[in-house]
């Protein structure tokens, strides 16, 4: 999500006694709240008036009262709001969304890097919801949570088919309020319940940064774009850079947008003065156009490579595009998600609120990259897979998208040096480096394994057990080897519990993601989900690909430091 800071208070709504008047006048005075907003009036009652008179109005209050005359149960007006302020919205784009309290405050909280809960990362294995690593020093590690902890309640409300998003929504809340988590640990006989109090939870963009290679830095800007993006990347280059980094890997892939803000700066950060990065477009007379230039008077120079995938969307998008349209530099991985839309965001009375898509951003060169959405409905428009390139075959989708940036069609735009790229669907990038499909059952049977492996029962490899997490631990390399012991006692495990979905003959034709896989689970259990993503990253095909590359980043970033602040031309 792409958003700007800007807030609108709408007037308190009148409720009347039927379901009717009362949804009818929250989304008439949710229209009205908008137009004050953009100056058609700084009173409610004009556009409700105007809107009252036309006929599908009429028809929507003449739906409103059968339901609440003849509908057989009596109607949730709370329920009944939502779904039509979201219908509504949702019949514009798909990215402009109503929040209820909870969700707003959420979304702000991560916009502000920060949030309320016990620093513990959860998440789905197995159809269950387990503990996959604890925040050093947060109420989590606290409370003696540890990674495998299977969730099994929360307040004692039953955990039995959560999702990920289940979970965090009964485990986050106030800060200095208290919750109960019910775990299953392997080795206790009976379920744990521990009682923490909330705290705030740091929320960073990066992730992580580390020396890839020697002179080469990896940083890993995957947790979205809020508040402090900026100054964390910036705080990350200077520490590589005094562990002796001359080249820069920044990992985009996976980050879901933020701040608009923030992906100016993060663009200043490596652009000259005076260089586009972005320009902005709303309606006509109702939002200001602005071209966004960088004021960065002593830019980072060193080779850079991005990496991006189809999870890459909106303020990390703009970075890949003025990066690429800049000529500054090299692109791999797979096309991004391709949103090109600006959402400012409303906060409506008692604390809900909504992001409403009031302009659309172009890259330097002139494209839009906002992926096709009329035709589709909400659920393919997030989930469709694009139409493979190189093999014409559709990778699992339902259906193609109706475009992608890499058709050759008349949206042609060149960077600062003169290459070829193209709008309407994504960034696509300089190397083309597709990932196949994780296989979840296998992840999942390694997962469940390493599980078991780190309790010290059942296995006879007490050299494997670990008893709590070591924050800090510089990865040597060495640590926790899958020996051929592990690979049979793995092999035995699956074979005792089908359920596990795993054939033999899996194991043997992808018997180094196994080792990986279980390996990467030890490291997470030992030091923590950083560490292991940083072993990951060794056998990673896209960051691989990233380091042969550097040299082409290299020519890029010495070409554009002679014409920083070429226009661009377009078809």
């Amino acid at each position: 999500m792409l958003v700007e800071e800007t807030e609108s208070r709408t007037k308190p709504e009148r409720r009347g006694r039927q379901v009717v008047r009362w949804l009818a006048g929250a989304i008439l005075v949710l229209a009205a709240g908008l137009g004050a907003f953009y100056g058609e009036s700084t009173a409610p009652t004009r556009p409700s008036q105007e809107m009252a008179k036309q006929p599908v109005v009429r028809d929507f209050v003449r739906v409103l009262d059968l339901i609440d005359e003849q509908y057989v149960v009596t109607p949730d007006r709370e329920r009944l709001t939502r779904g039509a302020i979201v219908g509504m919205l949702h019949a514009l784009d798909p990215h402009s969304n109503f929040f209820d309290r909870r969700e707003f405050s959420e979304m702000q909280d991560e916009q502000s890097s920060h949030f309320y809960g016990i620093g513990v990362t959860i998440n789905q294995r197995n159809g269950r919801i387990y503990v996959l690593g604890v925040s050093e020093g947060r109420p989590a590690e606290k409370a003696g949570l540890r990674y495998g902890d299977a969730l099994l309640a929360v307040d004692e409300h039953s955990a039995k088919d959560w999702t990920q998003s289940d979970a965090l929504q009964y485990v986050r809340g106030e800060r200095g309020t208290t919750v109960k988590i019910t775990v299953e640990r392997v080795g206790e006989p009976a379920p744990l319940t521990v009682e923490i109090m909330r705290d705030e939870v740091p929320y960073p963009s990066v992730r992580n940064a580390f020396m890839l290679r020697p002179e080469i830095g990896y940083v890993g800007l995957t947790g979205g774009f809020n508040q402090e993006t900026s100054d964390e990347l910036h705080n990350a280059i200077s520490e590589l850079k005094e562990q002796g980094m001359k080249e820069l890997i920044l990992d985009l892939r996976r980050n879901p947008g933020g701040l608009l803000k923030q992906a100016i700066q993060v663009s200043e950060t490596f652009l000259p003065r005076g260089t586009e990065i972005v320009s902005v477009r709303g309606r006509e007379g109702r939002y200001p156009s602005q071209v966004y230039r960088s004021e960065t008077t002593n830019p980072e120079t060193l080779p850079l490579v991005i990496l991006i995938n189809g999870e890459t969307a909106s303020a990390s998008e703009i970075v890949a595009g003025a990066m690429q349209d800049r000529s500054r530099a090299w692109i791999v991985g797979e096309e991004s998600f391709g949103k090109g839309l600006v959402q400012t965001v409303f906060r409506l009375r008692g604390g809900t609120g909504l992001t409403l898509t009031t302009a659309k951003y172009y890259t330097p060169s002139g494209r839009s990259i906002q992926r096709p959405y009329n035709g589709l409905s909400f659920y393919d428009y997030f989930s469709t897979r694009r139409v493979d390139e190189e093999s014409g075959k559709n990778s699992g989708a339902t259906k193609p998208a109706a475009k992608s940036s890499g058709e050759r069609g008349n949206d042609k735009f060149y960077t600062s040096t003169g290459n070829e790229v193209y709008g309407g669907g994504g960034i696509r990038p300089d190397t083309v480096v597709k990932i196949t499909d994780e296989h979840i059952p296998l992840r999942d049977a390694c997962f469940e394994f390493a599980r078991l492996l780190v309790s010290g029962t059942g296995q006879n490899l007490p050299e494997y057990k670990i008893k709590q997490t070591e924050h800090g631990h510089r990865l040597r390399g060495n640590e926790f080897p899958v020996t051929e012991s592990v690979i049979q006692a793995f092999r035995e495990f699956v074979r005792l519990r089908p359920q596990l979905q795993v054939r033999e003959t899996e194991i043997s034709n992808r018997l180094d993601y196994v080792r990986r896989r279980i390996r990467a689970e030890l490291l997470t259990a030992a030091y923590g989900l950083e560490i292991a993503e940083q072993f990951l990253i060794e056998s990673d095909p896209q960051a691989m690909r990233a380091l042969e590359e550097l040299p082409k980043a290299k020519r890029l970033s010495d070409q554009a430091r002679l014409f920083p602040t070429h226009t661009a031309a377009t078809d």
